[in-house]
Parts: structure tokens; sequence; C-alpha cells
């Protein structure tokens, strides 16, 4: 008869502290979309719950065209390159060094 594994048995991995210094990741343009649109939609919709907001958000970006996205998207590369100049900045500060070209090939 196999046995029953019980909560006790299992090996429970602790995580390390966070670093509250390390730089936020970028966010996309869908994300700067629903920053601005979220409270209209719940304004529009006040009976609607949050996954109906979600679905209702998900539909207005579909529908929207490239050209009213662009705004987003500027947005969006923008904070993706804060995002990679805080990033490079941490990792200098802590040691971190970029992996060369030939230590990636040889690892793959």
């Amino acid at each position: 008869m196999p046995k029953v594994s019980t909560k006790d048995d299992k090996k429970v991995a602790k995580r390390g502290k966070k670093d509250p210094n390390k730089p936020k990741r970028a966010l996309s343009a869908y994300m700067f979309f629903v920053q601005d649109w979220r409270e209209r939609i719940k304004s529009e919709n006040p009976d609607a719950d949050f996954g109906s907001v979600g679905r209702l958000l998900g539909a207005k970006w579909q529908e929207m065209s490239a050209s009213e996205k662009k705004p987003y998207e500027d947005k969006a590369q923008a904070d993706k390159d804060r995002a990679a100049k805080e990033k490079a900045e941490y990792d200098a500060a802590n040691g971190k060094k970029k992996r060369s070209a030939k230590v990636q090939e040889d690892s793959d």
C-alpha cells in the first residue's frame, strides 16, 4: 500500500529575502493602457466585478488600432529603457557581471 504523504513529510524550501533596492521591471504597453482606462471602464460599468472589468479592458485593447496604441507603446519603450538602465546600474553596484557570448555558447 502506498504511503500517504502529509504536510510534515515534505521539505519546504525557504525563500531568500527580496532586495528592496532591486529595480522594478518595465511595464508593457497594455499595462499603461489599463492604468489609463480602468477608472473609465469602472465608471461606465459600475456593477462589473474585477474579472468583468479585465475582460472589457482586453476587448477595448483588441479593438484599438495601431495608431491608438502608439502612445502606450511609446511609454512602454521608454519604461523598458529605464528598466534596462536601472538594472545595469544595480548589477554594476552589486558586483554582477554580464556573461560573455562565449560562455553562453559553451553552456548551451
